[in-house]
Formats: structure tokens, C-alpha cells, sequence
């Protein structure tokens, strides 16, 4: 397969095309970023990597951390972390508050918000120094020790995140979450301000695409049957109420930010990060999910 002919022609093609949706403002902070980033980056378990645009710029991962708050306590606790979160799709918007009161504070899945808080619950009682510790986490499995949280984005976020206080005192009232609710959202807030590039991202996520271990196969980060269930949530709820329409069109399973970033990944193959600001509609990036529909189309391979 020739990847890079085809990355470089999708990305022209995307480039020169419309740019539709808008930059998050969700996050004051985020709204800084220029419409026009685009970068792409892929790397292949065959020692592959491909790089277009602004694929060396940071950008706040947002969401996509999710992913390794999940892994690392699915890590720890096995099979009882499903007691108290679900893996379904939710079809509502990341921050809603609705199905809480329906499911009894139990989050349909770990990748919408409430979900996400009741995992930084599960690590916060789980660690001594919860900040600290992941972020070593998330050094490890990425073999990328200058990553860091951005103390920038993270008060910015806890300076305009009342829903998000909201849901963890709501789920708080139901008793799915042990400790106090500012320590969880603290926690919360930060490790949705990692930044990384485009490389960066595509190569941490690489042992999600080589059966829950490390790029060189030596260290298992999870097991191989852990990553087949984590890939299998980001296929149905990587993308909210749009995850039906990435698995439709793109057949990936992956995840996004509002910071306008995107990991997919071809388990046995490769993994790719796309990062552009503009959102559309359903808080994903704009150019993003078209570039990723137009990439497997093109390669005619996606795990379907």
C-alpha cells in the first residue's frame, strides 16, 4: 500500500477544499487556535511514518486522553470497572446530563463526560499522587517524557466548566463517585490539557494497534483482550452522537477532541492523529472526519 501517496493526495485534496464549523469555545484557551491548522501523521507497525502540514504543533488533546485515563485503570482493575460505568453509545452530546438521572449516575460509556470522571475517581482512589502518576503513565506507554499538562488550559477549563462540576456532583448524589467533587474535576481538567502534535499522537496510541503492547513489543501496557475492548468502546462511542456516522463512513475505531484532534487506528496496522480546529455540529474536527473517510476510502481498508 502506498500511504504516503495517498496521505499526501487526500490531505491536498482536503486542504483546497472548504473549511467548515468552528474553532471550540467552549474553552476560552482553545479559541486561540488558527482555523487553518492542518496536520496528518502516521505510523505503521512496520516502521512506517508519514507526516503532512502542521503535524509538528501542539494542540490540546482534549477527549482523546480519555483513553489513556481508561486504559490505565482498566489496567488496575480489570473487569470490575464495568460495575460502575456502561459500554454503550449514549447519542447525546459529551456533556449531557439527561441518561444520568434514567441510569441511576451510572455514565453509558468512559468516553462522554461523566464517564471520564467517574475513571478520574477510580484513579484518584487509586493513587497516591493522581496527577503525578498518570501523567508518568502516560510518559511511559508513550516513551515521550517531555509530555506535560498545560496549567494554561487546565485553569481555563475549570474557570467556565460548571456543567462539568455539575454532572460529578449529580453522579456524586447517586454515590458513583467516592471522593470530593473538586478533587475529581481538578483532575479532570488536567488530563484534558495534555498537548501533543500530530506525531506524538500517532505513535502513543501505537500499542492499541500492536495488541496492548509497547511499539518495540517488549512491555505490555495492557492485555491483548483489554485493548480489543478499548478499541471496540472507540468504535462506538469515540465520537458521541457522531460515532455512528465515523464507523459508517470511516470504520476505524478511534477518538476525538474538542481541540479539534482525531487518533484512529488499524489494529495490526497502523495509527494516525489528524488535527484540525474547526468543528462541526457535533464537536468533532471538521476537516478531520472528512480526511479520515477519504483516507480509508481510498485505501479501501478499515477493520470491516
Amino acid at each position: 500500500m502506498d500511504y504516503k501517496r495517498i496521505i499526501t493526495h487526500v490531505f491536498n485534496e482536503i486542504t483546497s477544499g472548504e473549511n467548515l464549523g468552528q474553532v471550540s469555545a467552549y474553552i476560552p484557551e482553545l479559541a486561540e487556535k488558527s482555523p487553518d491548522k492542518f496536520g496528518v501523521y502516521l505510523t505503521s507497525l512496520n516502521h512506517l511514518e508519514i507526516g503532512m502540514g502542521d503535524h509538528q504543533e501542539k494542540f490540546s488533546i482534549q477527549s482523546i486522553a480519555k483513553v489513556f485515563s481508561l486504559t490505565m485503570a482498566y489496567k488496575m482493575l480489570g473487569e470490575k470497572i464495568w460495575e460502575r460505568l456502561g459500554v454503550e453509545p449514549s447519542g447525546t452530546a459529551f456533556n449531557s446530563l439527561v441518561q444520568l438521572e434514567t441510569d441511576k449516575g451510572i455514565p453509558r460509556n468512559p468516553f462522554i463526560n461523566a464517564g471520564a470522571l467517574v475513571i478520574c475517581d477510580i484513579l484518584i482512589s487509586q493513587l497516591k499522587n493522581p496527577k503525578a502518576e498518570f501523567l508518568a503513565f502516560v510518559r511511559e506507554i508513550t516513551g515521550n517524557k517531555k509530555l506535560s499538562y498545560s496549567e494554561k488550559i487546565a485553569a481555563s477549563e475549570k474557570a467556565t466548566g460548571y456543567r462539568n462540576v455539575a454532572l460529578c456532583n449529580f453522579i456524586k448524589s447517586f454515590g458513583n463517585i467516592e471522593n470530593a467533587p473538586e478533587v475529581v474535576t481538578d483532575f479532570y481538567f488536567h488530563l484534558c490539557s495534555i498537548e501533543m502534535t500530530c506525531e506524538e499522537l500517532s505513535k502513543a496510541f501505537l500499542y492499541l494497534a500492536n495488541g496492548g503492547k509497547t511499539f518495540d513489543g517488549n512491555n505490555p501496557v495492557i492485555t491483548t483482550s483489554q485493548a480489543k475492548r478499548i478499541n471496540a468502546i472507540m468504535q462506538t462511542c469515540g465520537f458521541y452522537d457522531e460515532s455512528g456516522e465515523f464507523t459508517f463512513k470511516v470504520g476505524l475505531p478511534g477518538k476525538s477532541g474538542i481541540g479539534g484532534g482525531i487518533i484512529a487506528i488499524h489494529p495490526g496496522k497502523y495509527s494516525i492523529g489528524v488535527w484540525s480546529p474547526c468543528l462541526n455540529a457535533k464537536g468533532n474536527s471538521y476537516r478531520g472526519m472528512k480526511f479520515l473517510e477519504q483516507f480509508t476510502t481510498e485505501t479501501r481498508l478499515s477493520i470491516f
